[in-house]
């Protein structure tokens, strides 16, 4: 073929086209269909069922972030809350998600600023000035950035800082706050000559302004409250005067700061068994950095296995809209039979999806199951926060070759991971692109 397309070249595709009869019955197929409904593969689509034989022993009620980018705080408080579930012997309980998510945008927009202090030599069309700019308040986020926040500012219940009509639909609300921090990061970069004490002079009046414009959005956030309880037992309690902090550290029975991240990305730029971070990606200036441990696969289901199996859920990010039905909630490789559809095959491997944009994380919910035979998974029980319409009452099913194919990060305990594998934590981070797909579930 010639560099361009020739008119003679049209009618040989269209030629060939017409000579397969599967071609013309897919595109009469197609035409008023969904190709989800049409490409569905029967055999595996008529073997669903959500039993386990490895489920931890507090399956709760699911969340939903509604029309949020919020998913890795709903996992990360999904998380936290199994721990007041069981010491205090309740039905259901739910963190306040406005709370957390109040402090992760005024924690965005102060990062946000000093990203542009670090950068201010930059041209203004360069690559990462074009980073930092497009979603300087983004609802998504990651694990140690999670931790950040809840060691810096604690919890609350949900009932003592309810959703807000934008905490639950958050795009107009993100809208307005990127359009006003870009205006301050032009009034910094306008202002880059003037030492960098004054600039931040100038940054405090900006986060103040960010801080009034939260509290119309979302709510003043509470400094002391009340929370009342009765539990499974219909026995009462009152706890009176607590603070945020206190909630958390007193309340709770999970160690936030004993689980590590371990990562699943076979890429040419990253090394197996090394550990990685990502620029410019956080929330709270001076707290955690965020840590990768890149390991092999099988790692990754170890350890998610023992904690399953020592009742504790584990958090992890894929990307959720490969190979997948959200009515269903099924995330199956089989489920959808394209190749035989279009008479064609897909052949990326995981390492090629991720180097070529076709995949990164996207989604972050908690593993609560597992299907082990002749000790090897075979499924995953996963709670994701989109509400209880889909799946089995909002919890899903992950084939465990889906696993393989686009889950890339778990977080557990400490406590679960072998002394080679702990090492690794040692090691010096080797940085990231801002855009590498391994940050990606950070800009939703």
């Amino acid at each position: 073929m010639r560099e361009n397309i020739t008119l003679s070249n049209v009618r040989k595709f269209n030629k060939n086209f017409n000579s397969f009869s599967s071609n013309q019955k897919t595109r009469n197929a197609l035409i008023q269909n969904d190709i989800n409904k049409v490409a569905i593969n029967w055999d595996n689509f008529s073997k669903i069922n959500h039993i386990y034989s490895n489920t931890i022993s507090k399956e709760l009620p699911v969340t939903n972030q509604k029309a949020s980018g919020r998913c890795w705080g709903f996992a990360g408080l999904n998380l936290l809350r199994l721990g007041i579930v069981k010491k205090y012997n309740l039905t259901n309980f739910e963190f306040s998600q406005n709370y957390f998510m109040f402090w992760d945008k005024l924690e965005k927009s102060n990062y946000f600023l000093e990203s542009i202090l670090r950068t201010l030599e930059s041209e203004s069309d360069s690559r990462i000035m074009m980073h930092l700019l497009k979603d300087p308040v983004q609802d998504g986020g990651q694990w140690d950035m999670f931790v950040n926040l809840i060691e810096k500012y604690g919890v609350v219940p949900q009932s003592v800082m309810p959703e807000t009509n934008h905490s639950s639909k958050s795009g107009m609300m993100n809208y307005l706050l990127t359009h006003k921090l870009r205006e301050f990061a032009s009034i910094l970069r306008k202002s880059k000559n003037i030492n960098i004490k004054k600039l931040r002079e100038r940054k405090e009046s900006m986060i103040s302004e960010i801080y009034s414009l939260l509290c119309m959005f979302l709510g003043n956030p509470p400094v002391i409250f009340d929370w009342s309880i009765k539990d499974k037992d219909n026995k009462f309690k009152r706890f009176v005067n607590i603070n945020p902090l206190t909630f958390y550290k007193k309340f709770t029975q999970i160690e936030l700061k004993d689980k590590v991240c371990l990562i699943h990305a076979p890429m040419t730029n990253k090394k197996m068994n090394e550990l990685y971070t990502v620029e410019f990606l956080g929330n709270v200036i001076g707290g955690k950095i965020i840590k990768y441990a890149n390991v092999e696969i099988k790692e990754l289901k170890k350890a998610t296995i023992n904690s399953l199996k020592n009742d504790e859920a584990v958090w992890f990010g894929c990307d959720v809209g490969k190979m997948f039905n959200r009515d269903l909630g099924i995330m199956d490789m089989k489920l959808y039979d394209y190749e035989n559809l279009f008479n064609t095959s897909f052949e990326m491997n995981k390492s090629t999806r991720l180097e070529y944009g076709d995949s990164m994380m996207t989604h972050a919910m908690l593993f609560t199951g597992v299907d082990i035979k002749k000790n090897k998974p075979q499924k995953w029980r996963v709670e994701n926060s989109w509400g209880n319409k889909n799946g089995d009452k909002g919890y899903y099913l992950m084939s465990d070759d889906w696993f393989d194919e686009y889950n890339y990060e778990v977080v557990v305990d400490k406590k679960y991971l072998t002394n080679k594998i702990l090492s690794i934590f040692d090691l010096k981070p080797k940085k990231l692109n801002p855009w590498d797909p391994m940050g990606a579930l950070a800009v939703k």
